[in-house]
């Protein structure tokens, strides 16, 4: 790819992307603005703003990859991404709208009148959203530096920069529109090259690549090993290798390699003839790619128990996404939440029509990215292979500036998320200076321990994020919302050790705690079992409890589940933090852990109530009509 075509194509998606932004803060004026748009997000414009955050690189660049190197039989990936908006249609979308929440830690004290609660829930959106972000920051290094040379912190700092000064000037206001123009900058990203190349391929004479059976090298290919590998022949192949094989050592020399299973080192480089088998990379226990070939190499199932745990971890794990579920709280109304829902079932499985067909032409010409491990640049690599020239080096600046797109959205999204937290439940207030002060400490935080730790992969901190977001908030928000029976006591056991488990066993499979065998598999994959653990507890933990349970919880659920009209004629609004309310804004009267209702009138004779005995205040509505947020 030329590499001046790259760069312009990354600076024209900045240069977009803060000019998007820029509209956003033009009409950002209330505190209401910043953090949830003022719930003015029709379902067409919040759809496309959910579909762009949530369509990270993974599924730009990586479902490619996946499908290049496995087959058509690896869309069951996406289809656990895509699933989870089904189950926060069916069970949480409407009602967590109505919640009126800010974060998810609003959601967690208002249903449970509880600050420890509250305080735990925040601690594992900020946890999540920094696990999410740090790849982020850290793929958009490496993806910078293939595409321009440039030094991989660079990438991290850009997407950084960029982000934090967007979610900072116009808060969610702002995102709104960036993220609701990059998922079509996306989607428009793979659709017109993917045009070109299936034209390119049809007048090639349409050849096709069989994946049931090794692919067949159009050319002369040099292929070097980035990391150590095991690869299957089926019959004898001879090629010339340049480093070890077999843990023999080779200088630019012939080998013919038997019939069988052979180690490659990583850093190894062989050259392979046209019209050459390409030998296939064959999962064992420590091969990352094990997960995704779950009837391979498996005698005892774990292969398919990993895949297994990985669809639990993405289908359930997408409605406590905190850039996810914060999107929700930015519709005008319940109704306006599940409509929003519908649309982004059809906008997130449109984009997965895309990356299938990237796949199945990296089979056919780009073969060998299956055995180097760098499979996902499939897509960016597809232009120059198939077309080739001038028209080849525009298609793959424009996938490049599509790749760095979902950097940027995705990070936005956390971002955003994580600063809510920190604004409401670190700094002393909700003004608007402070959520600025929030953002950076979001953005500062993850850049800086990507710059000083290992590079983390994608796959590995996604699915952590997934895992730990299923086994935390998934019983938290669907026991709050449809159980009257859970009490703060089993909220707090159940997130501990439900989220609090998952975190623990990834963290030393990671660190390399885990003994071999079964037990490696189930703490590497634990969705499986800390789910099913974070609902128990719950349950069990709020039966034992019985007069834990909140005293308004028959009108909270209430509200949850009534209709705005039927509810109140006013917006609802979680507590907020500690500190006294700006002169700028409404102060609403509530009772302590419960929803507050503005837009009433104050019944006379009700006096306002006490503070709590921790020191926060009572909540107050950051919403009035036609205020100006501090600044």
């Amino acid at each position: 790819m030329n590499q001046a075509y790259a760069v312009a194509a990354v600076t024209a998606v900045v240069l977009a992307t803060v000019l998007v932004g820029a509209l956003g803060l033009r009409v950002s004026r209330t505190t209401s603005d910043f953090y949830v748009a003022s719930r003015t997000a029709g379902p067409r414009l919040n759809a496309a703003a959910i579909s762009g955050e949530y369509l990270s690189a993974a599924s730009f660049l990586g479902i490619a990859g996946l499908v290049l190197v496995q087959g058509p039989a690896m869309l069951w990936y996406p289809v656990g991404y895509t699933a989870g908006y089904l189950v926060l249609l069916v069970l949480v979308a409407a009602p967590l709208r109505r919640s009126g929440a800010y974060t998810l830690s609003d959601f967690a004290e208002a249903r449970l009148e509880s600050p420890q609660v509250r305080r735990l829930a925040s601690l594992f959106v900020v946890g999540i959203g920094w696990l999410y972000l740090l790849p982020q920051l850290q793929g958009a290094g490496l993806t910078l530096e293939i595409l321009t040379g440039a030094p991989d912190w660079v990438g991290g700092l850009l997407v950084a920069v960029v982000v934090t000064g967007t979610v900072a000037a116009g808060g969610m206001r702002s995102i709104t529109f960036v993220q609701a123009f990059q998922y079509w900058l996306k989607l428009t990203a793979l659709l017109v090259p993917a045009f070109f190349l299936v034209t390119a391929w049809h007048g090639d004479g349409a050849p096709r690549a069989r994946f049931d059976a090794p692919a067949v090298l159009r050319e002369h290919t040099v292929v070097r090993v980035a990391d150590t590998v095991r690869i299957g022949l089926d019959a004898p192949l001879t090629l010339t290798v340049t480093g070890t094989v077999d843990a023999v050592r080779y200088e630019d020399r012939s080998v013919t390699l038997a019939a069988g299973n052979h180690h490659v080192k990583g850093g190894t480089v062989l050259a392979l003839r046209p019209g050459t088998p390409l030998p296939e990379r064959r999962a064992d226990g420590a091969d990352p790619l094990g997960w995704s070939q779950p009837l391979a190499g498996g005698r005892d199932g774990h292969q398919l128990y990993a895949t297994y745990g990985l669809i639990l971890a993405t289908f359930l794990g997408t409605m406590g996404l905190p850039h996810v579920a914060v999107r929700f709280y930015t519709s005008p109304n319940g109704r306006a939440a599940r409509r929003t829902t519908l649309v982004v079932l059809g906008l997130v499985g449109a984009f997965y029509l895309l990356p299938g067909v990237y796949g199945a032409l990296g089979r056919i010409y780009a073969p060998e990215l299956a055995l180097t491990g760098s499979a996902d640049a499939a897509v960016l690599v597809l232009p120059d292979r198939i077309v080739g020239g001038a028209l080849g080096d525009l298609l793959g600046a424009f996938l490049a500036g599509g790749a760095f797109a979902a950097f940027l959205s995705t990070a936005s999204g956390l971002t955003m998320s994580v600063a809510g937290v920190l604004a409401q439940d670190v700094l002393p207030s909700r003004a608007v200076r402070h959520f600025r002060l929030a953002t950076l400490l979001a953005g500062a935080v993850p850049l800086a321990v990507g710059f000083a730790a290992s590079k983390v992969p994608v796959a590995d901190a996604v699915g952590l994020a997934f895992a730990v977001s299923a086994s935390s908030f998934c019983p938290l928000l669907v026991l709050g919302i449809w159980w009257r029976r859970l009490t703060p006591p089993g909220a707090a056991a159940g997130l501990l050790l439900g989220g609090g488990s998952a975190l623990g066993a990834v963290m030393a499979t990671r660190a390399g705690l885990a003994p071999p065998g079964w037990a490696h598999t189930l703490m590497a994959w634990p969705a499986v079992w800390s789910v099913p653990l974070g609902f128990l507890t719950m349950v069990l933990v709020s039966l034992a409890t019985p007069r834990s349970v909140p005293p308004g919880t028959a009108a909270t659920l209430a509200r949850l589940h009534l209709p705005e009209e039927f509810t109140a004629p006013g917006e609802f609004t979680a507590p907020a933090p500690t500190a006294p309310a700006p002169a700028d804004l409404t102060p609403a009267r509530t009772t302590p852990g419960r929803l507050a209702r503005t837009g009433d009138a104050p019944a006379p004779a009700a006096p306002a109530p006490a503070p709590r005995a921790t020191g926060r205040a009572p909540a107050r509505s950051a919403e009035a009509p036609g205020r100006e947020a501090p600044r």
